[in-house]
């Protein structure tokens, strides 16, 4: 099967100094993969470098498209979401706002319409606080108007960084229920970039380990969390 993302020889730059050495990795169409690795790995970079938000050599195809030289702008249109570290959300604006400047791209307000609705349906506490200011929102609430934002793009490939960060544990188990329902019901294939490495390999698929920008191992999620020499020496648990 040909992959959704396929990225080949990816090297990425900060002005002259180098984030990315030579990585290589594929996400399956409809899959979860997830990226692993200590802070300052280059996951973060990673994800930035298939949004060319910064500097790359190398191939990035996407539905057998090289992707690597577009605008960041036409790698959304393609329907490639990214939920940044922080949320990246407008604080001052209210959940409803932030949820229709997402589906600026859409012409169709019938299916804005719906998409709505379907997003509510993953997160109906949002629609509690549709007119509530997104800066007055708890951390899980701000990060799953996050990923609602994300979802009014109607993605095929969702770039999702650090969810679980700063959030209790009880609402990341929720986030990540939520995550793994929007992959079996909407299709949507997911890169997943997370500090909490047994979280995430419950639940990807795939698993990418980096260290200081380079791939130093990958193979299935149970065999990687398996892996107690690959737990100890890369993954902190």
């Amino acid at each position: 099967m040909t992959p959704l993302l396929e990225v080949k020889g990816l090297k990425a730059f900060y002005g002259t100094t180098q984030s990315l050495y030579d990585v290589n990795f594929e996400i399956p169409s409809g899959g979860i993969t997830t990226l692993l690795g200590a802070n300052g790995a280059g996951k973060t970079t990673t994800l930035r470098a298939i949004c060319n938000m910064v500097r790359t050599e190398g191939m990035i195809r996407f539905d057998g498209q090289e992707i690597g030289r577009m605008a960041t702008e036409e790698i959304v249109r393609r329907r490639i979401a990214h939920v940044p570290e922080g949320r990246g959300t407008f604080t001052s604006l209210t959940v409803d706002e932030n949820l229709r400047i997402a589906a600026y791209t859409r012409r169709d307000k019938a299916a804005v319409k719906e998409e709505l609705a379907r997003v509510f349906d993953y997160f109906p506490r949002l629609k509690e606080r549709i007119q509530q200011q997104a800066g007055t929102l708890s951390g899980g609430e701000q990060q799953m108007l996050a990923i609602a934002r994300a979802l009014m793009l109607k993605p095929r490939l969702m770039l999702l960084d650090e969810p679980s960060f700063g959030l209790a544990p009880l609402i990341v188990l929720e986030i990540f229920r939520i995550l793994r329902r929007i992959n079996e019901e909407e299709k949507v294939s997911i890169l997943l970039v997370e500090q909490n490495a047994a979280l995430a390999l419950d639940l990807a698929s795939h698993a990418y380990v980096l260290e200081t920008g380079k791939v130093v191992m990958s193979g299935p999620s149970s065999v990687v969390k398996n892996d107690e020499n690959i737990r100890k020496s890369y993954l902190g648990y």
